[in-house]
């Protein structure tokens, strides 16, 4: 089964090129142009990792990231042409599980996917059963 990956950037070049080349790599994407759009998918929790630009119409990419994290703990790598220390700072105090900054390497980019989606894989997941429910902390979900 491939890992899926959200894409949230409003650069419709780069969101299509990040996509063929994930696709090459067998990830399965779903793209967002928009910080709403993108954190609406995002709170579906079907996905493996999300790429999150900072700069975003309707919802900033950092307030996206601080949402996500109040439920989730999804590997979100930041891609973004944001390059100063306060914004990589910023993004990582924030949750962020990396931060690239635009221009970028496709190699590194993969690398670091692989490297992100390697450390989930390797978190334990614990879930958690009383009463009919069921916590899964790894989620952060109960039902």
């Amino acid at each position: 089964m491939s890992s899926k990956i959200l894409i949230i950037e409003d650069e419709e070049k780069i969101a299509r090129f990040v996509e063929l080349e994930l696709g090459y790599e067998g990830y399965t994407t779903t793209k967002a142009f928009d910080g709403r759009t993108g954190l609406e998918l995002a709170e579906t929790g079907e996905f493996d990792l999300v790429l999150l630009d900072i700069m975003l119409p309707q919802l900033s990419g950092m307030e996206v990231l601080r949402r996500i994290r109040r439920t989730s703990a999804v590997p979100i790598i930041m891609l973004t042409a944001r390059d100063s220390v306060v914004d990589k700072v910023s993004g990582l105090d924030s949750g962020a599980s990396d931060y690239i900054t635009k221009p970028f390497a496709i190699e590194e980019l993969l690398a670091r996917i692989r490297t992100a989606l390697r450390k989930t894989s390797q978190d334990d997941v614990v879930v958690l059963s009383a009463s009919g429910l069921l916590m899964d902390t790894s989620r952060h979900t109960v039902t």
